[in-house]
């Protein structure tokens, strides 16, 4: 998605938290060091978890966190 879109309230906020503490825990790193990929190292945040919000925010938390790692794994972003 080539969007960017930045966080435009507490819902999108809380959301993008829960996502970098999640995979932040599947990957066994601290939350700065995903916050970091996500934003400096890629734009998977404001190009990715932000703009899907709407459709990822009604998945499981399982499938949210797969599904942001396979897209790490697919840009070739590590932390």
């Amino acid at each position: 998605m080539d969007i960017d879109k930045k966080v435009s309230n507490s819902k999108e906020l809380e959301f993008s938290v829960f996502c970098i503490e999640n995979v932040a825990a599947e990957l066994g790193v601290h939350a700065e060091q995903v916050y970091k990929a996500f934003t400096d190292d890629s734009n998977i945040l404001n190009g990715y978890i932000v703009p899907e919000y709407e459709v990822l925010h009604t998945q499981s938390k399982e499938y949210i966190v797969n599904d942001i790692i396979e897209l790490m794994q697919e840009r070739g972003v590590k932390v």
